[in-house]
């Protein structure tokens, strides 16, 4: 198996140089030169089965010769032995045809750990067989960076610094990242937004002197090894719910597209999705550009959601390469085009193929609000705002055919104020949670200078 560049002006690389670069040399995503498909027989046979059973099936059908089948499996069972659920992510039922797929069980309490704590075992096996070290550079809107610290703290193979916006993101949230103590570990409170962040991410990732020197890499859904691991848990709702006989709909809460996109990527692989919400809060690029054909950048308004304050999602690239037919070219023009004016109107054939499966809808606050009290009243489930921004919009998009699967992305317990305020009900924190209270915090304040984290990046590498 190969990998390509969006942008086609990379030369292709194995498994796992994709995922130990992260960003292709030419500043586009890497995609599979073609995409794997299982039968619908082999999509059968994944109901019943262990989530890392399934996990090392998809990964594998990636990984190709690369890595051995037998260290797949193990690390597959490592990565999901960590998770208090034994179903890993299980399915709770909404209405009768409505479900929610439970992604917090993991260490950070969000969804980032199915695919982060497979990652770093991925990560550390490559690295120790070459015998090199490697600098992860994070930027998160919440989750992310949680989970990426609780999956590399203390690993011999790998130095991360994880950026978030300063007073962007919830106290927990920021707490599951600056209580660690390990020295593999740095955490910088930005002065600006999680799309500042971004943008340094990748000005970092595109400096090759400093790739050279550190071994810089990322962990963010850029990583295409990420957008497989999440690709899993659509395979093993649907299956749960009678797929591939019967059409799933799912209901995605989103932020920076991984999840979205990694639903597409299950699709492409023979999983009979009917359709994809993609659920937004006001920071609604996305929304917009499945409605109106336009994807436009607009101000980042901070909202309860806050791993949803976007307004640059990411993986819409290899979304746009895919409908555009996998015009490298054209994905270069239109994305370049972006990050100076802020803006592409989405080509009328490739518009129409992303609505063939995606329906964007975006919900205000207000409606968050009370969807996190109905769900509590109506079905008895605590729910976060992130999930209670899908359920919304699944709402609106009125009764499907199909079963519906929402996207549980995190526990009420990483946002206590917005599920308080809401339900008037404080949600229980797990242990896990509630330990991080009394610890010290340790990070430090940067601005939003692509040079001055670089240099930042810089020293810690070489300290």
């Amino acid at each position: 198996m190969r990998y390509v560049s969006t942008r086609g002006d990379a030369p292709a690389v194995g498994f796992v140089d994709a995922v130990l670069a992260g960003l292709a040399p030419d500043g586009g995503l890497y995609v599979p030169e073609e995409w794997p498909r299982f039968t619908p027989q082999e999509i059968a046979a994944f109901a019943g089965r262990p989530y890392a059973e399934v996990a090392a099936e998809v990964l594998a059908r990636f990984a190709g010769e690369e890595i051995d089948r037998a260290i797949l499996d193990e690390m597959c069972a490592e990565a999901y032995a960590s998770f208090t659920h034994a179903a890993v992510v299980p399915l709770v039922q909404l209405t009768p045809r409505a479900f929610m797929a439970e992604l917090f069980h993991g260490p950070s309490l969000a969804f980032k750990d199915v695919a982060m704590q497979l990652l770093a075992r991925l990560s550390d096996h490559v690295l120790g067989q070459q015998k090199r070290s490697q600098t992860i550079l994070c930027a998160t809107s919440g989750d992310t960076g949680g989970a990426a610290v609780e999956a590399f703290r203390g690993r011999s193979n790998t130095r991360i610094v994880v950026m978030f916006p300063e007073g962007g993101i919830s106290e927990v949230q920021r707490r599951f990242m600056t209580t660690a103590v390990e020295d593999n570990v740095r955490c910088v409170a930005v002065a600006g937004t999680f799309d500042d962040c971004q943008a340094i991410l990748k000005t970092a990732l595109a400096d090759g002197s400093l790739k050279q020197r550190v071994g810089l890499s990322a962990v963010n859904s850029i990583n295409f090894a990420r957008i497989v691991a999440q690709a899993v848990y659509y395979f093993t709702s649907a299956a749960a719910l009678g797929a591939p006989h019967r059409e799933v709909a799912f209901a995605v809460p989103s932020g920076n597209f991984g999840d979205g996109f990694a639903g597409y990527v299950a699709k492409l692989m023979g999983l009979p999705i009917s359709r994809i919400v993609v659920a937004t809060n006001s920071n609604d690029i996305l929304a917009r550009a499945f409605q109106e054909g336009r994807y436009a950048r607009g101000a980042v308004t901070p909202t309860q959601s806050p791993a949803m304050d976007i307004q640059s999602a990411s993986n819409f690239e290899r979304l746009y390469f895919e409908c555009v037919r996998r015009d490298g070219l054209e994905t270069a023009r239109a994305f370049t085009a972006f990050a100076e004016a802020g803006v592409i109107d989405i080509p009328p054939q490739a518009l129409a193929t992303m609505r063939e499966t995606f329906t964007g809808v975006a919900i205000s606050e207000g409606e968050t609000a009370r969807t996190m009290l109905a769900t509590l009243h109506d079905t008895g489930e605590m729910i976060d705002p992130h999930t209670a921004v899908a359920v919304a919009a699944l709402g609106r998009t009125g009764e499907a055919a199909a079963p519906v699967v929402v996207l549980s992305t995190a526990h009420a317990a990483k946002f206590p104020e917005a599920v308080s305020a809401a339900t008037g009900e404080a949600p229980k924190a797990p242990p896990v949670a509630a330990s991080l209270a009394g610890k010290a915090e340790r990070f430090d304040r940067l601005p939003a200078d692509a040079a001055v984290i670089k240099d930042y990046v810089l020293a810690f590498a070489e300290s």
